[in-house]
């Protein structure tokens, strides 16, 4: 079985897991946001947007901070290629971000300036049910997203949309929203983390944010969790970042 085959496997065998047991919104998202970016190159990196209890969109993950300042600013502008994909619940796909600048006269240029060239959104829906949108972005010029990556993109979408739509079936309608909406603030609290770890170790955000997840996984820790501890102090920062300069270490 190829490569790409096998990840997709087993992310539906990570959602089926979803749909009998207790699991986190967030973990289960940044999992599928991973697998699209890891599995679809040339796209270099991503994120998700979400809309909340209030019908806003929310930055729900991304993986890595250029990906979800160019969330934010599309939230803040309220135009580009991730909310023109949620409203028309359609992929929004552009190849050449210099000849969208009237498109989307403040998140073209300021992608480009990043070094990206290319932009795929990718709806989350299902039927009527409109949650989201999941953006890819690209920094090559010559090498594209084929209609069978878009198709495994919007596949790992589908995904994370059934396994949402799938806990609002199963609780009631506060509830859910409850969930989603601390799942939203967790988001908070890992920024937080970030900017800890970021000063004691006078790291680039996202370099920490790499240490975080990274010491969250091999500790099997749940992201918001060790976010959390890190702000209280709980757990110490600096064991945090020895782990990971530990592992950089490594062969």
């Amino acid at each position: 079985m190829a490569r790409r085959e096998a990840e997709l496997v087993a992310a539906f065998v990570r959602l089926a897991d979803t749909l009998v047991d207790d699991y986190d919104p967030m973990d289960l998202v940044q999992y599928l946001l991973d697998r699209a970016v890891e599995l679809l190159p040339p796209a270099d990196n991503g994120a998700v947007l979400l809309v909340d209890e209030h019908g806003e969109l929310q930055v729900f993950a991304s993986t890595d901070e250029t990906a979800r300042w160019l969330e934010l600013l599309q939230v803040q502008s309220r135009n580009g290629p991730c909310l023109e994909s949620y409203r028309t619940a359609e992929r929004v796909v552009t190849e050449d971000l210099r000849r969208d600048e009237q498109r989307w006269p403040e998140f073209a240029p300021s992608a480009y300036e990043q070094g990206l060239r290319s932009v795929y959104a990718l709806p989350m829906r299902l039927r009527d049910e409109r949650l989201g949108a999941m953006n890819l972005f690209s920094s090559e010029t010559g090498t594209h997203l084929s209609d069978d990556d878009l198709a495994v993109g919007q596949a790992l979408a589908d995904i994370a949309t059934i396994a949402l739509l799938r806990a609002r079936q199963l609780a009631d309608t506060r509830t859910v929203n409850n969930q989603l909406q601390h799942a939203l603030q967790s988001r908070i609290v890992i920024e937080q983390a970030k900017g800890v770890l970021s000063a004691q170790g006078e790291l680039h955000p996202e370099t920490a944010f790499a240490a975080l997840r990274g010491y969250a996984r091999h500790h099997r820790r749940r992201l918001p969790e060790l976010s959390r501890e890190v702000v209280e102090r709980s757990v110490d920062a600096a064991a945090v970042l020895a782990f990971a300069a530990a592992r950089a270490g490594e062969p």
